[in-house]
């Protein structure tokens, strides 16, 4: 799958809307993907909720993070299929000691997509590649239906965007819900690892192919809902 790289910086909040798979769906005030936008261009950065969780996390590689390169709507190709993988936020920061990465899904009162059994009802053989490589590649024997799908595949382009330049990488959950919804399918995924994270926390999750992988939910500003 070829994908041009060729990077522009945003100079305002809608210059994110363009990157969009279908921004006439999901560029909506009270949506994740503008949520997430303002919540980004303001800070002009990595978001101070999201460094002092990484900071409190209890990991030296996670602490003091200084962005390098910030890019929305990253995309990462997996195969079994024309579409990519395609991630809100990708960070690539310095930390105190190496390169870290961050893939960020940005969520409001959204689920998680379809469930891995919801995914497969329509069975196809890029479907069973692309889950065969994904399970593969986290070294997940056994997968229930009940997982959603998006949190596979997003742990997957974590640390495949890792590779290229990282040994740790976190796969963080931005969420904008006052209440934390969704919050227990997360907590099914990460199950999956026998990792149980509280809301607020990052946790190691597991280690991928010389890529340490971690895990966070973090809980966004509320005045960037509306």
């Amino acid at each position: 799958m070829l994908m041009k790289r060729i990077l522009i910086p945003t100079e305002k909040v809608e210059d994110w809307k363009r990157f969009l798979a279908r921004p006439e769906l999901h560029w909506k005030p009270g949506f994740s993907a503008m949520t997430i936008a303002k919540a980004w261009e303001d800070a002009g950065g990595i978001p101070p909720e999201v460094l002092d969780m990484l900071n409190r996390s209890g990991q030296p590689t996670l602490a003091g993070l200084a962005p390098l390169a910030i890019i929305h709507e990253y995309k990462v190709p997996l195969p079994g299929g024309a579409r990519a993988s395609q991630t809100d936020v990708f960070v690539l920061a310095r930390g105190k000691e190496s390169l870290v990465t961050l893939a960020v899904e940005g969520k409001v009162d959204e689920p998680f997509g379809p469930t891995v059994g919801e995914w497969r009802a329509q069975d196809t053989e890029g479907k069973r590649e692309r889950l065969a490589f994904i399970t593969r590649l986290l070294s997940l024997p056994n997968v229930g239906n009940s997982i959603r799908y998006q949190l596979l595949h997003r742990t997957a382009s974590a640390v495949l965007g890792a590779q290229f330049f990282a040994t740790q990488t976190v796969m963080l959950v931005h969420s904008f819900s006052p209440t934390d919804k969704w919050f227990d399918d997360y907590l099914a995924f990460t199950s999956l690892f026998e990792c149980r994270p509280k809301v607020g926390e990052a946790q190691r999750l597991t280690m991928v192919d010389g890529v340490e992988v971690f895990v966070g939910w973090c809980k966004g500003d509320q005045r960037f809902r509306t």
